[in-house]
């Protein structure tokens, strides 16, 4: 069983293409996490055919994350994707991602922007924000990736049943990796497009990212 783990803030003008797209490319069991949205993100992704569990209140993307994973265990589900809900993501990248996934073995595959040339990133955040993402990824994974802060990716049964997401903000993209590594399990990059519709994190989020990669380890 498959299921596609939507987190949503605020996302109700783009959350029914989304889910339009995903539903479009076969992905039956779809749920939208809303994180405290103060818009009608859940009404239009109940309308739009998605289960929905929402937040009272506003905690960040980790914490919506391992909301799903631990609906989506309670499911029976053998593979999960994380997938954004503000229309960054393309549907069609899923079936190669998870066909990776089981073609290699593998417990994880992450989404990167940086393979194959269908992603256009801004320059701020090719030059500047990414690579020093990268660089501090490194340093507390001990894992050098193409893309340490990319929202798309399908963890597998043992990844699934195993990871405890603990940061709830967007430090969780490096505690995955960290939980990957440290438990020894199988994981690959595999190319996705990302498309931006607005600038998206910014210096002071990532500060923020780093601050708390710090906290965790204290």
């Amino acid at each position: 069983m498959l299921v596609v783990i939507v987190p949503a803030y605020n996302e109700a003008e783009r959350i029914g293409r989304v889910l339009r797209d995903l539903f479009e490319h076969d992905c039956k069991n779809v749920l939208v996490v809303d994180d405290g949205s103060s818009d009608a993100t859940a009404r239009v992704a109940k309308e739009a055919g998605a289960a929905v569990i929402r937040h009272a209140l506003n905690r960040g993307q980790g914490a919506a994350l391992e909301t799903g994973n631990e609906w989506a265990r309670q499911q029976g589900a053998e593979v999960v994707v994380h997938f954004d809900g503000d229309g960054q993501h393309e549907a069609s990248d899923i079936a190669p991602a998870i066909a990776v996934l089981r073609e290699h073995n593998l417990d994880a595959v992450l989404g990167s922007r940086f393979l194959g040339v269908r992603s256009r990133v801004p320059f701020l955040k090719r030059v500047l924000i990414l690579p020093v993402s990268r660089l501090v990824n490194y340093i507390f994974t001990g894992v050098l990736l193409s893309d340490a802060h990319n929202g798309f990716r399908v963890l597998g049964s043992r990844s699934l049943h195993s990871i405890c997401i603990r940061q709830d903000g967007m430090a969780h993209n490096s505690e995955i990796v960290a939980e990957l590594k440290a438990r020894g399990f199988r994981f690959a990059e595999v190319p996705v497009r990302v498309t931006y519709h607005e600038f998206g994190q910014g210096i002071e989020g990532g500060i923020k990212i780093i601050w708390n990669l710090i906290l965790s380890y204290l």
